[in-house]
Protein backbone atom coordinates (compact mmCIF):
# COMPACT_ATOMS: atom_id res chain seq x y z
CA UNK A 1 0.00 0.00 0.00
CA UNK A 2 1.09 3.14 -0.98
CA UNK A 3 -0.01 6.71 -0.12
CA UNK A 4 0.79 10.40 -0.80
CA UNK A 5 0.20 12.98 1.68
CA UNK A 6 0.63 16.74 0.65
CA UNK A 7 0.99 19.75 2.58
CA UNK A 8 1.74 23.82 2.68
CA UNK A 9 -1.41 24.64 1.28
CA UNK A 10 -3.23 27.70 2.56
CA UNK A 11 -4.66 31.28 1.64
CA UNK A 12 -2.02 33.84 0.21
CA UNK A 13 -2.61 37.20 -1.22
CA UNK A 14 -1.76 37.85 -4.98
CA UNK A 15 2.31 38.30 -4.89
CA UNK A 16 3.10 36.06 -2.46
CA UNK A 17 4.55 32.19 -2.15
CA UNK A 18 3.67 28.87 -1.13
CA UNK A 19 6.13 25.64 -0.64
CA UNK A 20 3.74 22.36 -1.41
CA UNK A 21 5.21 19.12 0.11
CA UNK A 22 4.51 15.85 -1.07
CA UNK A 23 5.10 12.12 0.55
CA UNK A 24 4.86 8.78 -0.37
CA UNK A 25 4.74 6.37 2.28
CA UNK A 26 4.49 2.50 1.56
CA UNK A 27 6.24 -0.51 0.08
CA UNK A 28 8.37 1.55 -2.25
CA UNK A 29 11.12 -0.20 -4.57
CA UNK A 30 11.67 3.67 -6.38
CA UNK A 31 10.09 6.30 -7.68
CA UNK A 32 10.32 7.27 -11.09
CA UNK A 33 8.33 10.33 -12.58
CA UNK A 34 6.59 12.74 -10.21
CA UNK A 35 4.40 15.56 -10.33
CA UNK A 36 2.08 18.02 -9.12
CA UNK A 37 -1.56 18.98 -10.63
CA UNK A 38 -4.28 20.84 -9.95
CA UNK A 39 -7.98 21.40 -10.15
CA UNK A 40 -10.03 24.67 -10.06
CA UNK A 41 -13.87 24.73 -9.52
CA UNK A 42 -15.63 24.08 -12.49
CA UNK A 43 -12.74 23.06 -14.50
CA UNK A 44 -10.90 20.11 -15.41
CA UNK A 45 -7.50 18.55 -13.39
CA UNK A 46 -4.65 20.17 -15.20
CA UNK A 47 -1.05 19.18 -15.10
CA UNK A 48 1.20 21.73 -13.44
CA UNK A 49 4.59 20.13 -13.57
CA UNK A 50 6.92 17.11 -13.45
CA UNK A 51 10.18 16.40 -12.81
CA UNK A 52 11.81 12.33 -13.43
CA UNK A 53 13.84 9.96 -11.45
CA UNK A 54 17.18 12.06 -12.57
CA UNK A 55 15.74 15.68 -12.14
CA UNK A 56 14.47 16.68 -15.89
CA UNK A 57 11.53 18.95 -15.09
CA UNK A 58 8.38 19.81 -17.41
CA UNK A 59 6.50 22.86 -16.45
CA UNK A 60 2.78 24.16 -18.11
CA UNK A 61 3.21 27.53 -19.50
CA UNK A 62 1.38 29.11 -17.10
CA UNK A 63 3.43 28.37 -14.10
CA UNK A 64 7.18 28.86 -15.70
CA UNK A 65 8.97 31.30 -14.23
CA UNK A 66 6.67 31.23 -11.10
CA UNK A 67 7.32 27.79 -9.85
CA UNK A 68 9.81 25.26 -9.18
CA UNK A 69 9.54 21.85 -8.64
CA UNK A 70 11.83 19.26 -7.08
CA UNK A 71 12.31 16.30 -5.75
CA UNK A 72 14.32 14.46 -2.61
CA UNK A 73 14.72 10.58 -3.56
CA UNK A 74 15.87 9.49 -0.19
CA UNK A 75 12.93 11.02 1.34
CA UNK A 76 10.75 10.24 -1.37
CA UNK A 77 9.51 13.43 -1.72
CA UNK A 78 8.55 15.98 -4.04
CA UNK A 79 7.79 19.69 -3.92
CA UNK A 80 6.49 22.66 -5.23
CA UNK A 81 7.78 26.01 -4.50
CA UNK A 82 5.64 28.74 -6.12
CA UNK A 83 6.07 32.59 -5.87
CA UNK A 84 4.44 35.21 -7.47
CA UNK A 85 1.12 33.79 -6.63
CA UNK A 86 -2.36 34.94 -8.84
CA UNK A 87 -6.11 35.01 -8.05
CA UNK A 88 -6.27 32.09 -11.09
CA UNK A 89 -3.59 29.67 -9.06
CA UNK A 90 -6.82 29.02 -6.41
CA UNK A 91 -7.22 25.22 -7.06
CA UNK A 92 -6.81 21.99 -5.35
CA UNK A 93 -3.55 20.99 -5.70
CA UNK A 94 -2.50 17.20 -6.12
CA UNK A 95 0.64 14.90 -6.02
CA UNK A 96 0.96 12.38 -8.19
CA UNK A 97 4.05 9.69 -8.49
CA UNK A 98 4.83 6.93 -10.81
CA UNK A 99 5.99 4.19 -7.91
CA UNK A 100 7.48 1.00 -8.35
CA UNK A 101 6.30 -1.69 -5.28
CA UNK A 102 7.89 -4.82 -4.10
CA UNK A 103 5.26 -7.51 -4.64
CA UNK A 104 7.49 -10.21 -3.58
CA UNK A 105 8.35 -12.17 -6.49
CA UNK A 106 8.14 -9.52 -8.60
CA UNK A 107 7.92 -5.55 -8.85
CA UNK A 108 4.72 -3.35 -10.43
CA UNK A 109 4.69 0.25 -11.38
CA UNK A 110 1.81 2.04 -10.66
CA UNK A 111 0.05 5.49 -10.70
CA UNK A 112 -1.00 6.80 -7.42
CA UNK A 113 -2.87 10.32 -6.10
CA UNK A 114 -2.43 12.46 -2.88
CA UNK A 115 -5.77 13.40 -1.54
CA UNK A 116 -5.31 17.28 -2.62
CA UNK A 117 -4.34 20.24 -0.60
CA UNK A 118 -5.98 24.15 -1.30
CA UNK A 119 -4.22 26.56 -2.60
CA UNK A 120 -6.47 29.85 -2.37
CA UNK A 121 -5.21 33.20 -3.58
CA UNK A 122 -6.48 36.50 -2.85
CA UNK A 123 -6.86 39.45 -4.95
Amino acid sequence: QVQLVESGGGLVQAGGSLRLSCAASGSIVSINLMGWYRQAPGKQRELVATITSGGITNYADFVKGRFTISRDNNKKMAYLQMSDLKPDDTAVYYCNMEVKTDKGSYSRLDIYWGQGTQVTVSS
